[in-house]
């Protein structure tokens, strides 16, 4: 019996310690602007991204277009034939497959407020298609046309080593833009943990998250 008392302390130490937090208040409000939060940043995330890429990809199908017919090389005449084609794919990309955040939140905003199944079910598939976005399977098509380029050059044009290096390139290229897509409906919905916590005999269930902010760091419980 002497474990409750002091169980009943430790639980109202940490009480002491987490209400200080203004986000530890769990509510349905709180949650639902967590979530229309992380769409927001994921939006803007989602444009910043959508610019640099096309403008890095507009800037490469330029720049090749320009050595194809005027660089004195004639193997850099070549490449640069190549990397038009390779450029203009990765750019029509761009335009065909957007970013799901936008669209994301415009949905969320016009339904009703507060609507906390909803918005986790958006958020949810949000985070689903991010997860596809850095698949093997985004990662296909990549590995065609980079395939395929290197091929050229190396069998069509008879240069193993550039061929190789081509492919190489293209593929790392590739996985940066994967890599630096929006995640934040990800974090959003991993935010929130099980958990398991005994105390003697009292046994609660239930789900933690870190919290971080500005001059301030703690645990939100909710159960």
């Amino acid at each position: 019996m002497a474990r409750f008392p002091a169980a009943r302390r430790l639980a109202a130490l940490l009480l002491a310690l987490l209400l200080p937090l203004p986000a530890l208040a769990q509510g349905p409000d709180s949650e639902w602007q967590a979530y229309e939060s992380a769409l927001v940043d994921g939006a803007r995330h989602a444009g910043y991204w959508q610019a640099g890429w096309t403008t890095f990809y507009a800037g490469s199908l330029a720049l090749n277009a320009w050595q194809a017919s005027e660089a004195s090389d004639r193997d850099d005449r070549y490449d640069a034939r190549v990397g038009v084609v390779k450029s203009a794919l990765a750019l029509g990309g761009m335009f065909l497959d957007r970013q799901p955040h936008p669209a994301a939140l415009d949905e969320l905003q016009a339904g009703e407020p507060g609507d906390i199944a909803g918005a986790r079910r958006l958020l949810e598939a949000v985070a689903e298609e991010e997860r596809r976005r850095r698949s093997l399977e985004a990662r296909l098509g990549s590995l065609a046309v980079n395939t395929a380029a290197g091929l050229l050059i190396a069998v069509g044009d008879g240069r193993e080593r550039d061929g190789a290096l081509n492919f190489a390139t293209g593929m790392l290229i590739n996985e940066l833009q994967l890599q630096t897509q929006p995640r934040q409906a990800t974090a959003a919905v991993n935010r929130f943990q099980p958990a398991r916590v005994s105390m003697g005999e009292l046994r609660l269930e239930g789900e933690y998250a870190l919290l971080v902010g500005p001059n301030q760091l703690g645990v939100a419980l909710r159960y």
